[in-house]
């Protein structure tokens, strides 16, 4: 389990510092993301995702404290696994549930689907 929870922290970092480098490692290269929070599905690939991520400001470059957390791992096998995490990213709060299966190369990302949990208000 070591590491896929490596894997998880690689996604957690690549989206606090809007690193596609790291995006990349951690996604199969034939993934992609849904959400259906507008009542329709969205459905993007990994390479769409990646760079819009590679053109937003970066939560780390704004100083936001993390948030980020595991809240659960469910192996199917020993080589295939969803984890259900959550993250912040400015105000917008996710809950994405991620398929792994791991690879030649290590645990990687083959399917995203992510929902808006909540928008938080930023004083200032």
């Amino acid at each position: 389990m070591p590491d896929l929870l490596e894997a998880v922290q690689l996604y957690f970092d690549s989206l606090y510092h809007c690193d596609t480098k790291m995006l990349n490692q951690v996604f199969h290269e034939s993934s992609s993301l849904f959400d259906a929070d507008n009542g329709k599905l969205f459905v993007e690939p990994i390479e769409s995702f990646s760079n819009d991520v590679g053109g937003r400001t970066s939560p780390a470059s704004r100083s936001q404290e993390r948030e980020d957390e595991i809240l659960l791992v469910d192996f199917l096998s020993p080589i295939s696994a969803t984890v259900k995490i959550r993250l912040r990213a400015h105000q917008n709060v996710f809950v994405d549930h991620l398929g792994f299966v791991k690879t030649e190369d290590g645990w990687k990302i083959v399917s995203k689907i992510w929902h808006l949990e909540k928008i938080v208000e930023i004083d200032g």
